[in-house]
């Protein structure tokens, strides 16, 4: 069960609300997602930061200038396309990869280069620029290669591409690879490519350091068309392409779950709004395919729809499918292949399901002889490489732990993904045993790596040895806004909500806690008996509820505090005497029925 965490900021409530013509509740739900801590709430959160969060546009987004190497970066591409030099882009198989890659190549295509575009196979290849895909570029005649949503970590690979006389300019957003001296402190260590632009370098001055690479690419390609003076590209045809390539920079900043702070969250707001418009004949089959309305999608949409489906090629297949459903014009074509899509998302369901089944099964097992580790290490020779990362982030939820899931690499060695919790910074974790692996990269909420079998038990005992995590650090914390009355919520409030919009990482949803709220009937609803439906109040009007979480460990709480018979009550004749009461961490939402609307309480967690 987890801990809740109500949150204590304090700001001038009454003042926002009646400046920005909001109520007290939504007042200080904004506060609360944009004060960092005690000492800078008076900073955090005033007229022009709540003004921003409200209503900022494109105008925000910050100067792409400001990254070292960006204005160098751009000169070197543009001087390539005058002289007629052939440049492939280089990009990666996951979501961030395949839109930077078509933003990148889209835009050098406007401006008249010579361009094309290679996704690594995830398989043969594994991440990022490799020197196989160096040599096939060298091979092809390529002059230079311009990497997307990778090349930071790449210092072998782009060192050899130089031997070879090539010019290489990295864009990326990972971290960057550092050594450490004997009094702890970090210098960084750069590729050898002609510019390296990296939002998170020491040197520069760009005041946002978590965008996604998508948004990367989409600022390189701002000053590249800044510093042209191409006159063949029309104003106008610059103006539809930033807008256009917007929608992909905020499924790329979704999907690569980027926080919703900042320009970010900008960039998704305009493009869940851009994207009902969307010229792409690639996406809008995408979005057809998969049922949905283009005109009211959110960043769950982005996120656990359209994402897997661009995702699973890379996983299942090869992220140049959803490269080519991109850049394809024909919409019966892009029709056909965003079928293809969605029937390999579907399949990679059922491959993770198997997978996290048989990853649970191996750690109860061993956590009964030995307890759980603060960090799981697990090798699965046998899942497909493909969906490591997915079934990591699965045990991770389950467990609240880091963990590492390696499976069997087509070199013979082991090769995987790592998701991590808010308090571990997996990629440090990982720099500290660099010399066990063949290569490695990634941030401090996730990482991919590749290692010899023989080094996965080291592994296993370096990183658990290091680790200074603690039991308490595991317990699983739920923050939630503030407590709240039943009774204060209602739909008014909200369509308020709205406001806030686009939730997701770093800008969650709203969250209500209320205790002593009395069950008076349930029913349990879904072909699986998977979720429940209940009538309560809290001394107020009465409510539908909803639950859909673990339905048996509902159950188990009921049952341990009430007994079995009562439950049985509960849901056969109902209890009107208020005799079932729990406390409940909830938000309030709309059901829309047969045009009808009705509010409705949703319980996330209880106790």
């Amino acid at each position: 069960m987890a801990k809740w965490m109500i949150a204590n900021k304090k700001a001038d409530f009454d003042g926002l609300a009646r400046e920005f013509n909001i109520s007290n509740i939504t007042a200080r739900l904004i506060a609360n997602r944009l004060i960092n801590s005690k000492a800078t709430e008076s900073i955090d959160c005033t007229s022009e930061t709540v003004n921003n969060y409200l209503n900022a546009g494109p105008s925000f987004l910050h100067d792409p200038r400001l990254m070292a190497d960006m204005e160098k970066g751009a000169q070197i591409i543009l001087d390539k396309i005058r002289e007629g030099a052939k440049i492939r882009v280089i990009g990666d198989y996951d979501v961030d990869g395949i839109c930077s890659s078509y933003i990148l190549l889209s835009g050098l295509l406007l401006f008249g280069a010579d361009a094309d575009c290679v996704l690594p196979d995830r398989i043969k290849d594994g991440y990022g620029l490799s020197v196989k895909l160096v040599d096939d570029a060298f091979d092809a005649g390529v002059d230079t290669i311009i990497t997307c949503d990778n090349g930071i970590a790449a210092s072998e690979q782009i060192a050899h591409a130089k031997e070879k006389g090539m010019t290489v300019v990295v864009t990326d957003h990972h971290e960057v690879p550092f050594e450490e001296n004997e009094n702890g402190e970090k210098t960084q260590l750069l590729p050898p490519a002609d510019a390296v632009i990296d939002p998170k370098r020491a040197e520069g001055e760009y005041p946002f350091k978590e965008i996604c690479g998508a948004v990367v690419a989409y600022k390189f390609l701002q000053v590249l068309s800044d510093i042209s003076t191409d006159a063949k590209v029309t104003d106008e045809q610059r103006t539809d392409f930033f807008t256009e390539m917007m929608i992909f920079a905020g499924i790329a900043t979704v999907c690569d779950v980027m926080e919703l702070k900042d320009e970010n969250r900008v960039i998704v707001k305009q493009s869940l709004k851009l994207i009902k418009d969307t010229h792409n004949a690639g996406l809008q089959a995408l979005i057809n395919v998969n049922g949905l309305d283009a005109s009211s999608l959110s960043g769950y949409h982005y996120g656990f729809i359209i994402g897997p489906c661009l995702n699973a090629t890379g996983r299942l297949d090869l992220a140049n499918r959803a490269l080519s459903l991109f850049m394809e014009k024909d919409r019966a074509k892009a029709a056909v292949i965003a079928g293809d899509l969605k029937s390999l998302n579907d399949s990679r369901k059922d491959k993770t399901k198997n997978g996290v089944d048989e990853a649970v099964s191996i750690v109860q097992e061993a956590s009964e002889k030995s307890g759980l580790p603060k960090v799981i290490v697990l090798y699965m020779p046998d899942v497909h490489e493909s969906i490591a990362g997915i079934i990591a982030g699965r045990i991770k939820e389950k467990y609240n732990r880091p963990t590492i899931i390696l499976t069997k690499a087509l070199d013979g060695g082991a090769k995987g993904s790592g998701r991590s919790v808010e308090n571990y910074d997996m990629y440090e974790g990982l720099s500290a045993c660099k010399e066990l692996f063949t290569k490695f990269g990634g941030h401090k909420m996730a990482a991919g790596l590749s290692l010899p079998v023989e080094n996965i038990d080291v592994l296993r005992e370096r990183l658990n040895a290091d680790c200074k995590l603690e039991e308490k650090d595991f317990e699983p914390i739920l923050h939630l806004d503030m407590v709240m009355p039943l009774n204060a919520a209602s739909m008014d409030l909200v369509k308020e909500f709205k406001k806030l919009e686009p939730f997701g990482t770093g800008n969650p949803k709203p969250s209500f806690a209320q205790k002593d709220v009395s069950l008076l009937s349930g029913r349990i609803l879904g072909k699986n008996k998977n979720c429940g439906k209940y009538r309560v109040t809290d001394g107020g009007k009465i409510y539908d509820m909803m639950y859909f979480g673990d339905m048996e460990r509902w159950h188990d709480f009921l049952t341990e505090r009430y007994g079995q018979s009562i439950l049985d009550d509960l849901y056969n004749n109902g209890r009107e005497d208020g005799m079932v009461k729990v406390s409940i961490a909830y938000h309030p939402d709309i059901n829309s029925y047969m045009g009808r609307e009705s509010l409705q309480i949703i319980m996330e967690d209880f106790t």
